[in-house]
């Protein structure tokens, strides 16, 4: 008797001995006594999010927020931690390139990057930066200094529901002085990031960063309004395990253009990735990736002192996009005189300056398909202030509030919540958590009519200390959010927007049925 043979028989036994226990642990009845039951919602158990280096600025203050909202059925104590992860060396990368102007790790005075090793929370060495232990109450950290690490986290069991983290730095002078605020995001392997730009006056990198025990190896393609623009160097980039790697979009191209799409994509593993912009002259602040691309897209929370908006469009499709441009304030939609569409080219980057469309009412700007549906991504850059005391944020377009959505870091001051409902009215809840150090929570209702833009003061706790957590869930309708935070200083408007897309606390699982009839086909 053969091996082949002996195998067949024992995979006969043991499928005898499951189908024993199915036969024994089967509920009453069967499959077929009537319909499937539908799939439930069940919260996650694990999450992770990635944050970059915030700056390489000696003049950088950054607080880092963690929270996770209250979830129905999310069983056990849990954990949330964040520890730093190493910026890679110049060997570490392709011949060390895209890391910095000159090419080397740190991206601030050339070295090899190994003078940040004794950052606190440095992976795998100490303490994480920040850990958190309970649900419903923010936990933060400060770092000062250039020295700031990355960050990898992981969060599980009732801490992973919805688990936000969010790094907000100031910068009180140099190139992209202002406030730089980003959530966290989660790893993946594909970011669109229209926006950026190779200019002499910016500089932009987009930071990657790997979470896992294996390499990863990273390709950046850059776009301008006449395409694709030229690039080897932009192939292949390795991001060790743990790691992180700063590339300067300019370094990729010797075509300096003010308004470019980078489209990031992991061949190998996965990175968490965002671009963070410095202007030498109108301040800077982090680009997030934009939602993915859709036929329509929505750009909520343009701030009402808003003094130049541009928006930048990108089709990455075979099929050129004609597009509808609508304002939606808070008494309905209108269509920005002189800017009533857009025409986007396959492959080009496309962009058109808006100046004061809010027009002093706080809005968000629709972007619809003329005819045809074409799949874009989009973003705007949004400028408040006026002369040498400018600043500028960014928002991209963003997926719907959908169950539920959380800014992490709040102050008693300065925190606007933008909601707007592109179609039908929506109505949401809008809970402010305990603060960080004090306070006890606060909950309130509001509706959006379809077509406009609700901007509020969020509600408070209740003897607020410290900083707190704004989660918005929907009640009925679909409605999209941003969050404005403004941080004044010296006279200089500084701010930064987070928009509030589903935080994907739950997972859809099927209900599954032992069906012992499979055993006789």
């Amino acid at each position: 008797m053969n091996r082949t043979t002996l195998s067949l028989i024992a995979a006969g036994g043991a499928l005898a001995v499951v189908t024993g226990v199915a036969a024994l642990t089967a509920p009453d009845g069967g499959a077929a006594d009537g319909p499937a039951k539908a799939a439930e919602q069940r919260p996650v158990d694990r999450s992770s999010l990635l944050c970059p280096a915030p700056s390489s600025s000696d003049l950088a203050d950054t607080s880092y927020t963690s929270f996770t909202p209250k979830s129905s059925g999310a069983g056990g104590k849990g954990a949330a931690e964040l520890v730093g992860a190493p910026r890679a060396s110049e060997d570490d990368g392709k011949s060390g390139k895209g890391d910095g102007k000159s090419g080397k790790g740190d991206g601030k005075s050339g070295k090899s990057g190994k003078g940040d090793e004794k950052a606190k929370g440095r992976s795998g060495e100490g303490k994480p930066l920040l850990a958190a232990k309970s649900v419903g109450k923010p936990v933060t950290e400060e770092v000062s200094g250039a020295d700031a690490p990355a960050l990898v986290g992981s969060a599980d069991g009732a801490l992973a529901p919805g688990w936000t983290v969010q790094q907000t730095t100031t910068i009180s002078a140099g190139s992209g002085r202002g406030a730089h605020g980003l959530a966290c995001g989660a790893p993946d392997t594909d970011f669109w990031f229209p926006g950026a730009s190779t200019a002499k006056e910016r500089s932009d990198y987009v930071h990657l960063t790997n979470p896992d025990d294996t390499a990863a190896v990273v390709d950046i393609e850059l776009f301008g309004p006449r395409g694709a623009l030229d690039s080897e160097v932009g192939e292949d980039i390795k991001v060790p395990p743990h790691s992180t790697v700063p590339v300067l979009l300019s370094t990729l191209t010797d075509e300096p253009q003010t308004n470019v799409t980078a489209h990031v994509t992991a061949s190998g593993g996965r990175v968490g990735a965002a671009v963070q912009s410095a202007d030498d002259k109108l301040g800077g602040d982090w680009l997030p990736a934009s939602a993915d691309p859709a036929g329509s897209v929505v750009l909520p929370g343009i701030p009402k002192d808003a003094t130049s908006v541009r928006l930048v469009a990108f089709a990455p499709g075979e099929a050129d996009a004609d597009l509808k441009l609508s304002l939606a304030g808070p008494n309905g939609s209108i269509t920005p005189a002189g800017n009533e569409t857009l025409h986007v080219k396959s492959g080009m980057t496309a962009a058109v300056d808006l100046g004061d469309v809010t027009k002093g009412e706080a809005g968000s700007l629709l972007l619809t398909p003329t005819e045809d549906s074409v799949p874009v991504v989009a973003a705007l850059r949004v400028t408040r202030g006026k002369g040498a005391r400018q600043e500028t944020a960014f928002i991209p377009a963003t997926a719907p509030v959908g169950d539920r959505a959380t800014a992490a870091d709040n102050r008693a001051k300065g925190s606007t919540l933008s909601l707007v409902a592109p179609d039908k009215d929506a109505k949401v809840r809008i809970t402010a958590s305990a603060g960080s150090e004090g306070g006890a929570a606060a909950t309130k209702t509001y509706t959006v009519k379809g077509g406009t833009t609700l901007a509020v003061e969020p509600p408070l706790p209740s003897g607020l200390k410290g900083s707190y957590a704004l989660t918005v869930e929907s009640v009925s309708g679909t409605v999209h959010a941003a969050r404005t935070l403004e941080l004044p200083e010296d006279g200089v408007p500084m701010f930064t927007i987070q928009t509030l897309p589903d935080d994907r606390g739950t997972i859809t699982v099927p209900r599954a049925e032992q069906d012992l009839s499979v055993l006789q086909k």
